[in-house]
């Protein structure tokens, strides 16, 4: 291509891509109606999480038991206050307020002969009731459960001792745990949440953009007169792309942004220590954006292309948001881990790399190339239709 001809393609494609972004930033209500959902909402589902566990671990550690009839386990009773927990009194209608969620403890429940069982060497019953759509009551399920396994070896234990049996028999094999995750992988666990929301700042970031600046200009009758003129098509249509792809990637950026902090008004002191998000896992995330901004701005631009008002280029763009926004959902529904395919679905592909960089992995070319193939394909393929349709719109 002579320098002739550049400046030609040049020219219209740099005039077209600054109108664009200034025509998206003109629109501040647009922008915010944008702005706030991507870039808030992750980090205030990040806040009521941190407070969730704040008050999990603040109930931890006042370590109460609500007891109903303790007054019929005084050995029960000598072993729960040595592990210095202290036992209140069930409410009478505990079931009631357990069903309501206004009761965040499970209850013990204690029988009137225990013990006398317990003395004559019987398994007396302990009821352990909860709720299980009471998510903070079922929290604590496990720890009374604990507690009361220890309970029972120790009564096992002093029982052996009486009889001169080592207690040793009661556990002939000694387990041991060994945890080969990473401080980044478990703290993948609560970071998790990110990818979800950066994959769908930059779609609704690319979404308002590409819908405007194709049946948009079409509704108010713009489109045409600037497809009149002798710049070449396709110098039109990435100028356009060009925006609307710039714009998906800001708001993306704003949005990875917001999580930094965030991370100061975790209120939770363990949840911040797992909580690693820096400069590193921004610039990565960004990157790793890139053929997913360029993909998914090319085909808004080729749903909305066909539409001949905004708001019905609107409805015929749900199926996008709907495909893309599900996808990372995949992996969730999969128990069989990661596979190959994963890499070559948008969306999908930029969620299993991102949390591979929480995991603290690296990402060679098999797990980089797919995802930048399917984004130049989908670019090139959509931007044709494009440049192809509105070709036709001049000739009619």
């Amino acid at each position: 291509m002579s320098s002739t001809k550049l400046h030609a393609f040049m020219r219209p494609f740099k005039v077209v891509f600054l109108k664009e972004v200034v025509d998206a930033l003109r629109d501040r209500r647009t922008l915010l109606r944008l702005l706030i959902p991507s870039v808030l909402m992750g980090p205030l589902l990040l806040l009521a999480l941190s407070g969730l566990i704040a008050s999990l671990e603040e109930r931890a550690e006042l370590r109460q038991i609500q007891v109903v009839g303790i007054e019929h386990a005084p050995t029960l009773r000598n072993f729960l206050e040595r592990q210095t927990y202290t036992i209140k009194p069930a409410p009478a209608d505990y079931e009631a307020q357990l069903r309501a969620t206004t009761l965040l403890d499970p209850v013990l429940v204690v029988g009137k002969d225990f013990e006398q069982e317990l003395a004559a060497g019987d398994q007396p019953t302990l009821t352990l009731v909860t709720d299980s759509a009471n998510q903070r009551a079922s929290a604590g399920v496990g720890t009374l459960s604990r507690l009361l396994q220890g309970f029972g070896r120790e009564r096992a234990r002093t029982q052996l001792a009486l009889r001169g049996v080592p207690a040793e028999l009661l556990q002939p094999v000694t387990v041991e745990e060994r945890d080969l995750a990473s401080t980044q992988a478990r703290a993948a666990r609560l970071t998790g949440i990110i990818p979800m929301f950066i994959i769908m700042a930059v779609l609704y970031g690319a979404l308002t953009a590409a819908l405007d600046s194709t049946a948009g200009e079409r509704e108010r009758g713009s489109l045409e007169p600037l497809l009149m003129n002798p710049a070449p098509h396709m110098a039109l249509v990435l100028g356009k792309w060009g925006a609307v792809a710039l714009l998906g990637m800001a708001v993306a950026l704003l949005a990875n942004l917001s999580f930094i902090p965030a991370q100061q008004l975790i209120k939770s002191d363990s949840l911040q220590a797992m909580f690693q998000f820096g400069w590193h896992e921004v610039t990565s995330f960004l990157l790793l954006q890139l053929p997913l901004a360029a993909g998914l701005g090319a085909a808004l631009m080729a749903i909305a292309i066909r539409s001949k008002t905004f708001k019905e280029a609107q409805a015929s763009s749900t199926i996008i948001i709907t495909l893309v926004g599900l996808a990372p959902m995949v992996s969730l529904l999969n128990p069989g881990g990661e596979a190959a395919w994963y890499y070559w679905v948008p969306g999908l592909a930029q969620n299993t790399q991102m949390m591979l960089v929480l995991k603290g992995e690296t990402l060679d070319l098999a797990k980089l190339l797919p995802p930048m193939l399917v984004g130049v394909a989908l670019t090139v393929a959509c931007l044709s239709y494009v440049a192809h349709s509105m070709r036709n719109a001049v000739s009619r």
